[in-house]
């Protein structure tokens, strides 16, 4: 018995050094920029407009692209999990595309077919609708990198629902839509959750793709960035600590309350 015990111990033991040190490089630049900021330095920098305008334009245009995304990506999602067809993982991997693509790269894409002088473009340009430097630039950026995440984890719900609850619902006499609705849909919504809190946590953090479709108006890590170079790391770092703290507050109230659902 003791003989086994030892072994587990030792490889208990090694995988908490090495977890604990990926830990650490996570927490040590982020504990340390936090700390290292003074508070009344942090409030003044929440009184300025343009901080506060980029960081509120920052929320709202990554929540508009979460609810594109889930309009649009929930229901690829079923598909994905609960058909066969032909191309069907061709697709999958097309949807983890923009995971591997580099984000600057990606921006340019988004320009070639929403840019002023390509069909899309002048086709959403016939109905008011511009992609340069405008918050549908930012929006359609901030969806392209971000989707693969809330469609990825819809699919593993779907895929968790058991099908002879499906079956049992459609012999009762259930459309598909009303069996979605009442059976699929809210026993995957845990995933579909997770699934938009990944998207919209993503799309926040966003700079790459934005910054090339859309400079201005500026949403917060274009606005680090913009400081950075302009007025150094001081300047900089105040933009970063709020924008980390709220996204830091966001992040741990919806998992606190997705776990809370979870439970009851």
């Amino acid at each position: 018995m003791r003989s086994r015990i030892l072994p587990r111990a030792w490889l208990k033991g090694t995988f908490l050094i090495l977890g604990g040190i990926i830990l650490l490089f996570i927490i040590a630049p982020v504990g340390k920029m936090i700390f290292a900021s003074s508070p009344s330095i942090l409030m003044e920098s929440l009184r300025d407009s343009e901080i506060t305008s980029s960081i509120l334009l920052t929320l709202y245009a990554a929540l508009l692209a979460t609810v594109i995304g889930f309009v649009l990506g929930v229901p690829l999602a079923y598909l994905l999990a609960k058909t066969q067809f032909p191309g069907k993982k061709l697709i999958e991997g097309i949807i983890d595309l923009p995971l591997v693509i580099p984000h600057s790269a990606a921006g340019i894409a988004l320009l070639f077919v929403f840019g002023r002088n390509y069909f899309m473009g002048q086709a959403f340009d016939g109905i008011g609708i511009r992609f340069l430097d405008s918050l549908a630039g930012i929006v359609i950026a901030m969806l392209f990198v971000s989707v693969p995440f809330l469609i990825d984890s819809a699919k593993e719900g779907f895929k968790k629902v058991d099908p002879r609850l499906e079956n049992v619902a459609r012999t009762l006499g259930a459309t598909p839509w009303k069996t979605f609705s009442r059976i699929s849909f809210p026993l995957a919504r845990r995933s579909i959750t997770a699934g938009c809190i990944l998207m919209w946590a993503r799309g926040m953090s966003e700079f790459g793709a934005v910054i090339i479709i859309a400079y201005h108006p500026m949403i917060a890590p274009v606005l680090v960035y913009e400081k950075f170079e302009t007025y150094g790391l001081n300047y900089a770092r105040p933009i970063a600590v709020i924008l980390i703290l709220i996204s830091l507050v966001v992040f741990v109230v919806l998992r606190f309350l997705l776990y809370r659902r979870e439970r009851s």
